[in-house]
């Protein structure tokens, strides 16, 4: 018997919609699981059952009422503790901001609920939002589902534990060096980071960000299907003035070429060989359905990467440096210290050296991207990390930043990135990375679909006790 926290969003919003579930019913299981699962992954640190199902309970009323209650009716959604949703702490995994209580939602938040969505929980991620792994020292370290011995990935980690373990249908994620696609490798699931500009988002109980974060950072969802990140990519889409980064655009952008461009190791990057495999096997799957895969190399990604670092440091620089330090995380200084050890000095001159680089970097993907809308590639260069790898020591560090180079390069680009799941190997989730032009999401939904139909989705996994 399926139960109720194993279905899509896709599959629980028809219920809903179609009476055969109560949005009530679908809220308490979520709920249910939680109980049961959470405490032995710690993916869910803000929890309210009341205000979830009072939530519920007013989708079900509009429905009663005849009213359309939005194409996620009733779909159990989680938001990352480092955007405003109204009553709760954005916290972004620090103790100095334990008390920031949002009094408005961010519009990402606004348009999940505008949708019909029902949040259940508020998800984990490091300290600043730093890592590629979920920890801190207010909410602790979150595990993955999956192998409690490897990072769940991050920043969104707390995220792609929920979708994964069955806590949640959709969770809601940030991306500004693979912030999305990352921890949706790490559990097995897809992620999408959208293009610049996609979906609205700000923190009114912030300031605003500098221009790296403008220019870079983005809200995308996780999903265990193909089907519910365009489900929550629909839902996510309407514009809203706070943000005047967002550009209002459809979906759907019309006809595309069917060629793919096979970049397995780009700029050389060192990948092995279960990405390989993953790699080998997403190829196979597009060819079988009618897609043109070339193996050819990619455009600069490396330079992209050096690029997102000096813009990232300038700002982390200016405005967290003395955070990082009063906040006291021994695991987000040592990593700060890498990364600005990596970026190196950033002055007036290398950050506008870097903005006009910028501009002839993605002159250069979105002509490639124009002939061959797809490129497909790495998510990482190795399996999902070791849990706290990066900070054993600056070798270990130095090891997990170059397998994330794509991850790195990406947000500079302004470009779309959706991870795909392939599988597993001996039991660790493994995935494949597709690139497409800005705005057209579409695209690699449609590539993304023929591998999951080919490979299989994502399911459910649940962890073992601790």
């Amino acid at each position: 018997m399926t139960e109720i926290w194993q279905l899509s969003a896709a599959a629980i919003a028809e219920a809903v919609r179609g009476g055969d579930l109560s949005a009530v019913e679908v809220a308490q299981a979520h709920l249910d699981r939680q109980e049961a699962v959470n405490p032995s992954i710690n993916a869910i640190v803000q929890s309210f059952p009341e205000e979830a199902l009072a939530e519920a309970r007013a989708i079900d009323a509009q429905r009663a009422a005849g009213h359309d209650p939005g194409p996620l009716a009733g779909v159990p959604v989680t938001t990352k503790v480092n955007v405003d949703q109204r009553g709760h702490a954005t916290t972004n995994g620090l103790k100095l901001q334990r008390d920031l209580v949002a009094a408005q939602d961010n519009p990402v938040v606004a348009n999940l609920r505008r949708a019909g969505a029902v949040i259940v929980g508020r998800t984990n991620t490091p300290a600043f939002s730093l890592r590629w792994f979920a920890d801190n020292d207010l909410h602790g370290q979150t595990l993955n589902p999956h192998d409690a011995g490897r990072t769940p990935g991050g920043s969104s980690g707390g995220a792609s534990a929920a979708v994964a373990a069955g806590l949640c249908a959709i969770g809601h994620g940030t991306d500004i060096a693979g912030s999305v696609r990352y921890p949706a490798y790490a559990c097995g699931l897809q992620g999408l980071r959208p293009s610049l500009g996609r979906f609205a988002a700000f923190n009114p109980s912030g300031a605003d960000r500098y221009i790296g974060a403008q220019l870079m950072a983005v809200s995308g969802p996780l999903a265990r299907s193909i089907a519910d990140i365009r489900l929550a990519t629909l839902a996510m889409l309407p514009p809203d003035p706070m943000d005047p980064w967002v550009t209002p655009a459809p979906l759907d952008q019309g006809p595309h070429a069917r060629r793919v461009a096979l970049c397995p190791a780009p700029d050389d990057m060192p990948v092995d060989e279960p990405v390989l495999r993953a790699l080998e096997a997403a190829a196979a799957a597009l060819r079988d359905a009618g897609w043109d895969v070339t193996e050819t190399k990619a455009p600069p990604m490396r330079a992209a990467a050096r690029i997102n670092a000096t813009l990232w440091m300038a700002e982390m620089q200016m405005a967290a440096e003395k955070m990082v330090a009063a906040e006291d995380n021994a695991n987000a200084r040592f990593v700060f210290e890498r990364m600005a050890e990596d970026a190196g000095p950033v002055t007036l001159d290398t950050l506008m050296a870097a903005l006009q680089a910028r501009v002839g970097l993605i002159r250069e993907w979105e002509t490639f991207l124009r002939d061959c809308p797809v490129v497909l590639c790495p998510t990482s260069g190795m399996l999902p990390f070791e849990q706290l790898q990066d900070v054993r020591s600056p070798a270990d560090f130095a090891t997990v930043f170059e397998a994330q180079l794509t991850q790195r390069a990406l947000p500079t680009l302004g470009l779309p990135g959706l991870a795909v799941a392939t599988g597993t190997e001996a039991g660790v989730p493994v995935g494949v990375q597709l690139i497409a032009g800005r705005f057209r999401e579409d695209i690699l939904l449609a590539a993304g679909h023929d591998i999951e139909a080919a490979l299989g989705a994502p399911v459910v996994v649940t962890p073992a006790a601790r």
